[in-house]
């Protein structure tokens, strides 16, 4: 990335979520993560403590808010506070994975509206600008007060199916009717019809698949998501789409890959041929699951990053691929 004299007072400053993530951000900015230590107390306090000037700079936290969900937002409430301690010009988070954004309303007389607690939380540590990737519910810009860039995974992806499924005839499913939006995008990328999956959750991280809405028959089905959590979702629209509505093959794509509970078993004992998702969260050492494959979102984010520093606009990073089709 070429830099400008812009780009001299910003600071990128990272937590322990994903360590490896902030680091080839950085590497794709053109600048070093600042010099912090970010750990806890014996108490399981989050302690930190920056070890370079910030006065007057532009600050980029990078801290995805993945599993451990509550200790990595603490991580990045904590730094927030601390910059703005330390006289920054301005405190903008990172948050390519936003935990919490699933509670985005009142689903029953006495349920909390989780996402707007933690946008306010946010706000009130001094984060003045949130740069996030395909939030759960867009309508979480606005929770909060302050500039919320909600970026879209979808060119990095429609690029991989392009390349590796552009010859076979495809057809894009959305896993749910709330995905039908983001699904219909991809669709119009690829030149590609849409099906959708009718789907029912009897209870969370549950699902009960229906029947499809649209022609599968003998077509390579691209799911299309924006994470994979329990993976309960995935395997099951697979399920459908192959043994009752004779598709040829099943590949997932998700932009989170969150992957709690049993989801590499269901993954690795389910039909999908492939499922694909980026590096906003960190995989587990231990998972082994051959399907997988991970996909960088570093550029993008980077990019976005030096487009608010410079004023230039975001919005050309998706013009193909706009949210009014």
């Amino acid at each position: 990335m070429k830099s400008r004299q812009e780009d001299e007072q910003v600071v990128l400053l990272a937590g322990n979520a994903n360590r490896p993530f902030a680091e080839a951000i950085a590497n794709q900015y053109g600048k070093p993560l600042a010099k912090a230590i970010v750990s806890h107390f014996s108490d399981g306090e989050s302690r930190v403590e920056i070890n370079e000037n910030l006065r007057g700079c532009d600050v980029f936290l990078i801290q995805p808010t993945c599993p451990p969900v509550n200790d990595n937002l603490m991580e990045l409430l904590v730094l927030a506070d601390a910059c703005r301690r330390s006289s920054v010009k301005s405190i903008s988070a990172v948050i390519p994975y936003f935990g919490y954004a699933r509670q985005d309303r009142k689903s029953s007389s006495r349920s909390p509206i989780t996402s707007k607690l933690v946008m306010d939380m946010l706000s009130t540590a001094g984060v003045e600008r949130i740069l996030s990737l395909d939030l759960h519910a867009p309508q979480i810009q606005g929770f909060v007060n302050i500039p919320v860039d909600n970026l879209y995974a979808l060119p990095v992806l429609a690029k991989d199916v392009d390349s590796k499924y552009a010859k076979e005839d495809i057809v894009v499913v959305s896993p749910d009717v709330g995905g039908v939006r983001r699904a219909r995008i991809l669709a119009k990328a690829l030149d590609c019809p849409i099906a959708i999956i009718d789907k029912r959750r009897d209870s969370p991280n549950q699902s009960a698949v229906l029947h499809v809405i649209g022609d599968v028959k003998g077509k390579t089905c691209i799911l299309f998501d924006d994470m994979v959590d329990t993976a309960g979702t995935l395997t099951n629209a697979a399920n459908a789409l192959l043994e009752n509505h004779n598709a040829t093959r099943v590949v997932a794509y998700a932009t989170h890959g969150v992957l709690s509970g049993e989801a590499i078993e269901r993954l690795n004992n389910s039909k999908l041929d492939e499922i694909i998702i980026t590096d906003t969260i960190p995989l587990k050492n231990n998972i082994n699951c051959p399907k997988l494959r991970v996909i960088s979102m570093a550029p993008l984010l980077a990019e976005a990053m030096h487009r608010i520093i410079t004023g230039e606009s975001l919005s050309e990073l998706f013009e193909r691929y706009s949210t009014n089709s």
